[in-house]
């Protein structure tokens, strides 16, 4: 008995002092609420969430749809763009320059209905490669695309008729646009007769043109502070999000 009046005390204050041992590891691997890395990555899963859910629910009625790689670029700048109140108007233009210049590899999309509005050919420039576009600048008179993300300006009646101007948005990539007077326009040489006679779509001097059926009603659903996106899988995500951030 004595023995055991001596070890009592030690006993309670070690079991005062126990905490299960998946307690134990729980609280050790707790982390804050606010901590940046659990938000940056919680925010990311709940944009590839929203992008995938209005990748499935896009009407595209009788068109094609754009790739889902592409898709997902231009949703995350057309999001980030619109959070910081520079998209006025629910538009969205996607340019695949990925695909074979004879394939239609344009899609104008009206974000409020999600739905496809065109869909159409469009050239990339004359340096830019033959049927496809391989090659991308932001240099005066190179006669090349430049990729990225754009917002669309205002109209005017240039020598191709109705044009509509751009202003590029990602530095390095596509600022030079006003200056390169990179502008969206009708052009003959955007057909699928041009197509049947030479194995390719004509070419431009670094402009997205249009077929010229289709590019007053085109640029008149996406002037004035639309989202313009250029994609082409040979720049990474990651430049577009810090040179859109810069």
């Amino acid at each position: 008995m004595k023995y055991l009046s001596r070890f009592l005390p030690i006993a309670l204050v070690c079991l005062a002092s126990f905490k299960p041992v998946e307690m134990a590891n729980n609280e050790a691997h707790k982390k804050p609420l606010n901590d940046p890395k659990i938000t940056a990555a919680n925010a990311k899963v709940s944009m590839d969430l929203k992008i995938q859910n209005t990748y499935s629910n896009l009407n595209v009625q009788n068109y094609g749809a754009p790739s889902l790689e592409c898709f997902s670029k231009a949703l995350k700048g057309y999001f980030q763009l619109k959070s910081q109140g520079v998209i006025t108007n629910d538009k969205l233009t996607i340019i695949d320059f990925s695909l074979s210049s004879t394939k239609k590899r344009l899609w104008v999309i009206d974000m409020e209905k999600n739905e496809v509005l065109i869909h159409s050919l469009v050239s990339h420039g004359l340096k830019s490669g033959g049927e496809f576009a391989t090659n991308f600048s932001n240099v005066l008179e190179s006669n090349k695309s430049s990729l990225g993300f754009y917002l669309t300006g205002e109209t005017y009646q240039g020598k191709h008729g109705l044009s509509l101007k751009l202003d590029g948005l990602e530095k390095g990539f596509n600022d030079k646009a006003r200056d390169r007077a990179v502008v969206i326009h009708g052009a003959d040489y955007v057909s699928e007769r041009f197509i049947t006679q030479q194995g390719r779509l004509g070419r431009s001097l670094g402009c997205p043109a249009v077929p010229m059926e289709i590019h007053q009603n085109l640029i008149n659903t996406i002037k004035e502070n639309s989202c313009l996106f250029i994609y082409h899988p040979s720049r990474i995500v990651n430049e577009v999000s810090e040179s859109l951030a810069s």
